[in-house]
């Protein structure tokens, strides 16, 4: 007799395998941490006889979304700096609030209230870029969530580092510390090609080699560092990157706006992902990303959040319907980017271009059990016609009801089962006092 611990239950299953299989009427079996069947309610009920049934009325099944570029932490200074350039926004507001307010207490108490906001959103897994990674993995952990956490490096000193050597340092025992984590894939974060030489890309692709990890990146999300780095080097970005050696599967790379058909024919033939944060790129008015050309020249392009302090929130459903959305009518094609390629680009395509598509951004039996069920009993969501359509263009992120991780639930009825939210709220709270008095 096969066995299951529990049989999660839905109207609906959207797997976002490789033949998109939707399944009515569907269940996921779960034993342990990972999927051990997907199909028919009523088949799975028969097969683990002594399974527990979760059991909700009109809801969806689905792979957790998967938030592939963000500053967990950055969340504390949410509304801080609103409605300003980028490079004003960074320059005289961010980087001296970092400078100021930057601590391992800081990055812990901030990273959870970012781990809660994403759980509540669907988010189980998140691409990360900051400084203090020990921090944030630990409240990651403390949330029961899975991150891929970039140490940050950058050409300048700040609280985390003085120089290249010890922000290498610094990554290298971050790195070695968390390797092997169920929840934690530490990965290396050179800030962009705007701000790190390149000696620092040189370095830091040769620790990301040695030590066998991603690398993470802004690229190309502004036309002056396009043409800062064009003024630098003689070379448009992507060409920079190329001749730093820093261009190849590993690398993660954000934003990437201003690009020409070179540098998206480069980026294909290196096989690099691109992180698309449509909303972030739109608030700061960055620009707006070639996308549909991206896809079609064959780069895995998925969507992040960017931080909440530019964004202003973390919420991979309103990411895809931004993008859906915007990508049609730049491109006066209502077919480009559908609500299926959207749907993927936020789970199994994401998975995907964090090296992890071999255990989450599916839902197939041996892979983890990483899912979400969304209430379907919403007038914004009646009736039903196309459950893809319905998610990427109607849902919102208080339909997620519940979220599973490593087949342990965290969500239930909107309530995390663990954490204490009425505590990450009252620290956000006092935090928001003290930078509020030093303003």
């Amino acid at each position: 007799m096969q066995s299951a611990d529990f049989i999660i239950c839905g109207d609906y299953v959207l797997t976002m395998n490789n033949d998109l299989e939707t399944i009515t009427d569907g269940s996921v079996a779960i034993k342990g941490s990972i999927i051990v069947d997907v199909g028919k309610t009523d088949r799975l009920k028969q097969k683990y006889p002594d399974a527990h049934i979760m059991s909700r009325s009109n809801n969806v099944l689905l792979p957790g979304f998967i938030n592939t570029h963000t500053h967990a932490a950055m969340v504390y200074f949410r509304g801080l700096a609103d409605d300003l350039p980028l490079r004003e926004w960074l320059e005289k507001h961010i980087w001296p609030a970092e400078a100021r307010w930057l601590t391992p207490e800081f990055v812990y108490d901030s990273s959870e209230l970012s781990c809660l906001e994403m759980l509540k959103a669907g988010i189980t897994t998140y691409n990360d870029m900051y400084f203090f990674g020990d921090s944030t993995a630990r409240a990651t952990k403390a949330l029961g969530m899975r991150a891929i956490l970039g140490a940050g490096i950058i050409d300048f000193p700040t609280v985390a580092a003085s120089t290249l050597d010890e922000y290498l340092h610094n990554a290298e025992y971050f790195i070695k510390n968390w390797q092997g984590d169920d929840h934690i894939f530490p990965c290396l974060a050179p800030h962009g090609a705007h701000t790190c030489g390149p000696e620092t890309l040189r370095k830091a692709k040769q620790l990301a080699d040695r030590l066998d990890v991603k690398l993470h990146t802004h690229l190309s999300e502004t036309l002056w560092e396009v043409e800062e780095i064009m003024s630098k080097h003689g070379k448009r970005p992507v060409e920079y990157l190329e001749t730093a050696g820093f261009l190849d599967e590993r690398l993660i790379a954000a934003h990437c706006i201003h690009l020409d058909e070179s540098e998206i024919e480069l980026l294909a033939k290196r096989s690099v992902s691109v992180s698309h944060c449509v909303e972030s790129n739109l608030k700061l008015a960055s620009g707006i990303a070639r996308v549909p050309e991206m896809i079609n020249s064959g780069i895995n392009v998925s969507f992040g959040t960017d931080g909440a302090a530019s964004n202003n929130d973390q919420n991979i459903l309103s990411e895809m319907s931004t993008a859906a959305k915007l990508h049609k009518a730049i491109t006066h094609d209502p077919t480009v980017l559908d609500s299926k390629t959207a749907l993927l680009m936020g789970t199994r395509r994401a998975a995907q271009a964090l090296g992890l598509d071999n255990r989450i951004g599916s839902l197939e039996a041996g892979k983890e059990a990483d899912l979400i069920s969304m209430d379907l009993k919403k007038p914004h969501l009646s009736p039903i016609y196309d459950i893809y359509s319905h998610i990427v263009y109607s849902a919102m992120a208080s339909d997620v009801e519940c979220v599973i991780v490593g087949g342990k639930p965290l969500i239930s009825d909107r309530r995390h089962l663990y954490a204490d939210e009425g505590a990450i709220l009252q620290k956000a709270a006092a935090w928001q006092s003290r930078i509020m008095a030093q303003r």
